[in-house]
């Protein structure tokens, strides 16, 4: 399909993205072209509710639609909250602990406490009897009878959900799939995750910890997309609705619940696809993303605008969930952050939070710990009368109050106290940017910093002087990049496949086959989802370490075809570029091999997202001036209204510019220089 067919198929478009506190909504296309947008309060009791009331909110019914991407947090917030079906594992006998025993890790680097419960608990794991050995042959038959009969004892035990994990399933799914047959004739549902089909890797514990995960939020994914779409059919959509999975893709809603486990890390995904898509048409495809939220922050890292995609998640500890993810890096600091003074006399930032109820100080719901949006609040960053979803002027005295209580015995004054809190987090943040840049090899030099959330684009630009970062790119509209991910995102499915065995012995035939199905079987799905794309395209990759050794080394592929020595020389490559050691007296390992099948969609202009005042000046976007502190002084500060810059504004530091959802801090020393698609990029140290 071309592109203009595709762009005449698909004219209006829904991203919708459900937040903690925030579902918003961005709506591209349509009668008269142009973008609108909507942010209205998420309903934790049915998130449909939601959905529901941003398309109300923007002025669109469903109807009208050609096309719902929808980015949930309904799984993340099940897995976190514990708030997940009642699941049972049939597994091979001896091993029903391997989902407790785990890894040799800790809950602290440097301490010897911590809880760790399984998802399943020792009760509701079964075993039979039947062994499959690493090769793939049969060294126990299966006992049919006793996959029966531990079926029904877990149905009699309430369980809603079955996970059947036999130990060598990768190498011969044979028991498995023979399992689920048994157990499908008197199981009362669909819900029954075979492990193998989930991910068919060699770890045993990695691989059933992602399917007990899977099983145990199926059917609540499952209940809550049926209940969406048949609320919006109600309405008048006739057609599918697309889920954004942490991978950064979309697949059918149809297909969402059968691998419920993939899309854990949705909307932080969103925010990181709609980052490679601005930044790609903006000429940086390098960048470092910063998501500034209410209670932490997200970052991670995109070369080339391709996004680093993670199969090693863990999304807390013990609890792997080892499909492909973007990876993204989550630290507790964000603007509700509290800040505090510890035993030993330093200020700490986080990782509690005020959270929205009571929130912080100024939002004047009965907060009364200080939060780093007070911090920003105090030092004139933040404008006191113009909160959002505050309804009157914010507390400043109260406040004042607040860190000077901080600062009482830090000899400093409450401004004072508040500057101390802000480094502090800046501090924290930028050691989460170097987790996936400096410690995977990368010079922060190299890229731009792309600032987004509600708080990000506050901190941006102190965190790229603290990291040597040349360069910050704002987004048109920073506080929804996420449902701005939704409707730009690529349908996607990945899939990976265990091999585990030297290179010099692989038969390289099998290799090129294993390639060639996972392709086949990826471009059917994207077809089955029947959005217009406009073209489909595949990447492979090979997990590859020298024998002897743990850990993984990704190593990209050219084609679906690659020889022993394209093989091994790229693998030389990889390893050298991310150790600088070189090994060549030991054997190379090829342990998983991977694809993705990536269906491109049509072409979103992000121009729509301003609208343009032609003649407009920088004289005309100035809203007032007021005191801003930076460092250890005040200035006499501009503060400009975003949506009446010129498209060219060039904007010297110290000056604050202001929009509806976000507020951009530009310290003294840099300048900020507006870009097409209402981008706008601050220069640092470049006055």
């Amino acid at each position: 399909m071309s592109a203009a067919d595709a762009s005449e198929s698909v004219e209006t478009i829904a991203g919708i993205d459900v937040g903690g506190t925030f579902t918003d909504l961005i709506l591209i296309g349509g009668p008269g072209g142009g973008v609108r947008i909507a942010k209205t309060p998420t309903t934790p009791g049915n998130q449909a509710d939601g959905v529901l009331a941003a398309l109300k909110a923007a002025g669109v019914s469903p109807s009208a639609l050609d096309l719902i991407v929808h980015g949930t947090t309904t799984t993340t917030n099940a897995v976190l909250e514990r708030r997940l079906a009642r699941t049972g594992l049939i597994t091979t006998a001896g091993f029903r602990d391997v989902l407790e025993l785990g890894r040799r890790t800790r809950p602290q680097p440097y301490g010897m406490t911590g809880q760790f419960r399984p998802v399943i608990p020792r009760d509701l794991r079964l075993e039979v009897a039947e062994r499959m050995d690493a090769t793939g042959e049969a060294l126990v038959p299966l006992d049919e009878a006793g996959v029966e009969a531990a079926a029904r004892r877990l149905m009699e035990m309430g369980c809603e959900s079955l996970v059947i994990h036999f130990l060598h399933a990768y190498a011969n799914p044979e028991h498995e799939i023979r399992a689920a047959e048994i157990a499908a004739r008197i199981w009362p549902n669909g819900h029954i995750t075979m492990g193998h089909a989930l991910l068919s890797e060699s770890r045993e514990f990695e691989r059933g910890a992602t399917a007990a995960v899977n099983a145990s939020v199926q059917p609540i994914l499952e209940r809550y997309l049926a209940r969406l779409q048949a609320e919006l059919a109600a309405q008048g959509y006739a057609r599918d609705v697309l889920v954004m999975n942490g991978n950064g893709g979309m697949v059918s809603a149809r297909l969402a619940g059968r691998e419920a486990a993939k899309t854990v890390m949705s909307g932080p995904a969103s925010g990181v696809m709609a980052a490679a898509y601005t930044g790609r048409r903006a000429g940086c495809p390098n960048l470092i993303t910063y998501d500034m939220g209410g209670t932490s922050s997200d970052v991670s890292l995109i070369r080339g605008a391709e996004p680093a995609v993670s199969h090693e998640i863990e999304i807390e500890y013990a609890m792997p969930i080892h499909v492909p993810m973007v990876d993204v890096r989550t630290i507790g600091a964000g603007g509700g952050s509290i800040v505090s003074v510890d035993e030993g006399g330093l200020i700490r930032v986080g990782p509690e939070s005020a959270g929205a109820m009571p929130g912080p100080i100024c939002f004047g719901k009965g907060g009364t710990e200080p939060t780093i949006s007070d911090a920003n609040l105090l030092l004139g960053r933040l404008n006191p009368g113009r909160l959002l979803s505050v309804e009157d002027a914010a507390p400043v005295e109260a406040v004042r109050a607040a860190f000077a209580r901080v600062g009482a015995g830090l000899g400093l004054d409450a401004e004072g106290a508040a500057e101390a809190a802000i480094r502090v987090a800046n501090a924290k943040m930028a050691g989460a940017i170097r987790m996936v840049s400096i410690s995977m090899g990368h010079d922060p030099r190299d890229f731009a910093l792309f600032a987004f959330g509600g708080a990000g684009p506050l901190h941006a630009a102190a965190l790229a002087r603290e990291l040597a970062i040349p360069r910050v790119l704002i987004p048109a509209r920073p506080g929804i990049t996420n449902a701005l991910g939704c409707a730009v995102a690529d349908l996607r499915h990945d899939f990976v496949r265990t091999v585990n065995r030297p290179l010099d012995a692989v038969e390289m035939g099998a290799v090129h086959a294993i390639l060639a199905e996972q392709t086949a079987a990826g471009r059917a799905m994207v077809v089955q989802n029947g959005a217009a794309l406009r073209r489909v395209r595949e990447v492979h990759t090979a997990d590859m370490q020298f024998v002897g050794q743990t850990h993984l080394i990704r190593v990209a592929l050219p084609d679906a075809a690659p020889t022993r020595e394209t093989l091994q020389a790229l693998f030389e490559a990889a390893y050298f570029a991310r150790f600088k050691v070189e090994l060549p007296t030991i054997r190379a390992n090829l342990v998983n091999l991977n694809t993705s099948v990536i269906g491109e969609r049509a072409e979103v202009d992000l121009a729509a997202l301003t609208a343009v005042t032609p003649g407009a000046t920088l004289g005309d976007a100035l809203d007032h001036r007021r005191p801003v502190r930076f460092g250890a002084d005040w200035h006499d500060t501009p503060v400009y209204a975003r949506a009446r810059l010129p498209v060219d504004a060039l904007i010297p530091g110290p000056a604050i510019v202001e929009q509806m959802d976000t507020t951009i801090v530009i310290p003294p020393g840099d300048r900020a220089e507006g870009a097409a698609d209402g981008n706008l990029f601050i220069h640092v140290g470049a006055a």
